[in-house]
């Protein structure tokens, strides 16, 4: 767009201001719903928008569906830090942001109906949000909605989520490299992403010859809590027949679990990493201050904010894009829980994911 001069043309044909259509495209608030739209359709026809995929979001108020616990930084430390994330990738736009605190599974209908059609509803963020019927919803409603960190596998919404197959491919296939042939994992299965993680440390199995049993390699929790992780740990310890050998390695399905992990280990005289290895899925809240620092694989958090709000302005200036799917991997960081099943140490250093070399 070379300033002025579409600027002017804009003008012209909607029979708008040049400061209103100045105004319109560089995102600000004081101009009506029905102005923007006219600069909006007027701009899309003439290609002004093409090829532009960042810049200042056509909208001025975006309404955030989450679980209650993801607004408090107390209850669910990884969703607060994704609203986090796109509160900040919102803050260079004059963009106001609303919540409301949903179920994942059998949500409000009647309160996502009343929320999506307020006018002040531009565009929605699904967060966390499993329930097909709010999903279904959104789509009729005809307003650019984002899913983070869950599916709709009816194709009718942009989506972006960490890839949990690959990580929990990954996340395996490391302890395979260090030579650990007894896996267990720990995983908390309440929803499809953690599924999907499982999907991919079954291949990981696969691919290395083994064959995964759920009444062997696997323990279920509930939840993400160090506490539940510590006693289904300590349930299966002693439920084990004597002689039966020990696994050689745990990988856990985050921080909280992984810490009660080494807990129940402890408590049965067993070492990290001496007598068995602990891998986490996370990375970020107790891996760097535990008393046996963790190995994890980070799994994307942060980003996630950034990529949600780059995607609704792919969707807002192409509004018959095809729909994506963005998936964020994560990456390796060596610590100290995980040695070779020789009983040796790996040495510490961070790795990209599929890429083993340290940073440079």
């Amino acid at each position: 767009m070379k300033g002025k001069l579409k600027i002017q043309q804009i003008a012209d044909q909607t029979g708008l201001s040049i400061s209103t259509v100045s105004r319109v495209l560089a995102g600000k608030n004081n101009t009506s719903a029905k102005a923007r739209a006219q600069v909006m359709e007027c701009a899309k026809s003439q290609g002004i928008f093409t090829g532009l995929s960042t810049g200042r979001l056509m909208l001025n108020n975006i309404m955030i569906f989450a679980p209650a616990r993801a607004f408090d930084v107390r209850s669910d430390i990884f969703y607060y830090k994704v609203v986090q994330g796109i509160l900040e990738a919102t803050a260079p736009h004059e963009v106001r942001v609303r919540y409301c605190a949903m179920e994942e599974e059998n949500a409000d209908a009647a309160l996502f109906i009343a929320k999506m059609t307020d006018p002040l509803t531009e565009a929605a963020l699904l967060v966390g949000i499993d329930d097909p019927h709010i999903h279904q919803l959104a789509a009729e409603m005809g307003k650019p909605c984002v899913l983070v960190n869950c599916h709709d596998r009816y194709m009718r919404h942009d989506s972006v989520s960490p890839d949990h197959q690959t990580m929990g491919d990954f996340a395996c296939d490391y302890l395979f490299s260090q030579g650990h042939q007894h896996i267990v994992t720990l995983q908390c299965l309440r929803r499809h992403t953690m599924e999907l993680r499982l999907t991919g440390i079954k291949q990981a199995f696969s691919r290395h010859h083994h064959t995964f049993s759920d009444s062997h390699h696997l323990l279920v929790t509930s939840g993400f809590g160090a506490q539940e992780s510590e006693q289904v740990l300590l349930n299966y310890l002693d439920a084990l027949p004597p002689g039966q050998p020990l696994p050689t390695a745990i990988l856990a399905g985050g921080d909280f679990m992984a810490s009660g992990v080494v807990a129940a280990l402890s408590k049965k005289g067993l070492s990290v990493p001496g007598n068995i290895s602990v891998l986490s899925t996370d990375g970020f809240n107790l891996a760097e201050i535990h008393d046996v620092p963790l190995t994890a694989v980070h799994v994307p958090r942060d980003e996630l904010g950034t990529e949600t709000i780059a995607l609704l302005q792919r969707r807002m200036l192409r509004p018959d894009a095809p729909y994506t799917t963005q998936l964020l991997q994560g990456r390796l960081v060596v610590r100290e829980s995980v040695c070779k099943a020789s009983g040796r140490a790996v040495t510490p250093h961070p790795h990209q994911l599929y890429d083993l070399q340290p940073d440079r």
